[in-house]
């Protein structure tokens, strides 16, 4: 308060050169607590939240970036996988976060722009995070058991179909849990094709996927770490949930080529910094990030997983918004809600 005084009483009596000189003052009276908060960041370990567990494809992201972030920021950049309820949990505890930098959220599309919508408990909102950086998108996969598929003469969407409406409800299903864009997916394929097939919760795709392998579930939307699995005849794929095919599985088609339309879905992870995080803190972490781009080993890692976008935040930002509002409206066509 001092500073900002001393600035009244010299805009007061002072001419244009001395009001020049006392409103600098003024500014950097305002200004100046900020500007060290940026030029000292990242002063103490970066802590980044992964609102899934260990081990789980968005954690897997968050593994790769934060070790590039660590040796760039030369701060530790610690991954903490507070998981639970869908990533209710984890995003919620980063939006309270003080926005200074320290705190960052790396988590799925469905966190972020359906969770909100979908669940009476979620205490968050799009708008109580700042967008740094869309680092991959991905369609899903729909990959069912092979010797399910082999012994129900289960071969494509067509014969998942036709078998689900001969026997309702007797498909399970897999996702990473209740309102997951995953479960939200197979809801508009049931919705689509006029059938009924039963959707089983887990804490991860990871443990999805494996259900499905071991014969525990029929099938399941699943994302790029399943292509492995699929090339070594543990998972058969049936269709793409994107408008177009894959070019790791040119011959598996798309679920609108298999006649369920419209039918385009695919999910993102990005990373996100509660809101009010400066703008330079914001566009700092974008550009470092962006040099996982110039990483060959990083670049690669990441590339297992879906296709490295790297978008700004400003783009970023306008993708949230768009998608929130796409899936609101498939939320309210569906009529799901949960506690």
């Amino acid at each position: 308060m001092k500073e900002l005084n001393f600035a009244r009483r010299c805009i007061q009596s002072a001419g244009k050169f001395r009001f020049a000189v006392a409103l600098s003052v003024l500014l950097c009276a305002i200004s100046g607590p900020a500007a060290a908060q940026e030029a000292n960041w990242p002063s103490r370990p970066v802590r980044m939240i992964v609102p899934f567990p260990a081990g789980s494809f968005t954690d897997t992201v968050a593994r790769i970036v934060s070790d590039h972030l660590s040796k760039s920021l030369g701060q530790p950049v610690i991954v903490e996988n507070k998981a639970g309820a869908n990533g209710l949990i984890g995003v919620a505890e980063a939006a309270r976060a003080a926005p200074d930098g320290h705190t960052l959220l790396l988590t799925n599309s469905s966190s972020i722009t359906i969770n909100h919508q979908i669940y009476k408990k979620s205490s968050y909102k799009p708008k109580d995070f700042t967008p740094v950086t869309l680092l991959l998108e991905a369609p899903f996969i729909l990959v069912a058991n092979p010797e399910w598929s082999q012994k129900n003469s289960v071969g494509s969407v067509t014969d998942l179909v036709r078998f689900s409406s001969q026997h309702p409800g007797k498909v399970s299903y897999g996702s990473a849990g209740p309102g997951n864009i995953a479960h939200l997916s197979f809801a508009m394929l049931n919705n689509r094709a006029k059938i009924q097939t039963t959707h089983i919760p887990y804490k991860s795709s990871a443990q999805a996927q494996l259900a499905v392998i071991s014969g525990e579930l029929e099938t399941t939307f699943d994302t790029w770490t399943a292509l492995p699995q699929i090339k070594a005849g543990k998972l058969k794929p049936l269709a793409i949930s994107a408008s177009k095919r894959m070019t790791q599985l040119p011959e598996v088609p798309t679920l609108e080529e298999a006649g369920i339309t419209p039918f385009n879905v695919t999910f993102w992870i990005g990373m996100l910094a509660p809101a009010g995080t400066p703008p330079q803190i914001v566009q700092r972490l974008h550009s470092i990030t962006r040099g996982v781009l110039d990483d060959a080993k990083a670049r690669a890692a990441l590339s297992l997983q879906g296709e490295v976008v790297m978008v700004d935040p400003a783009n970023f930002a306008r993708r949230i918004e768009k998608e929130d509002s796409s899936w609101g409206a498939v939320i309210q066509r569906e009529g799901i809600t949960l506690d």
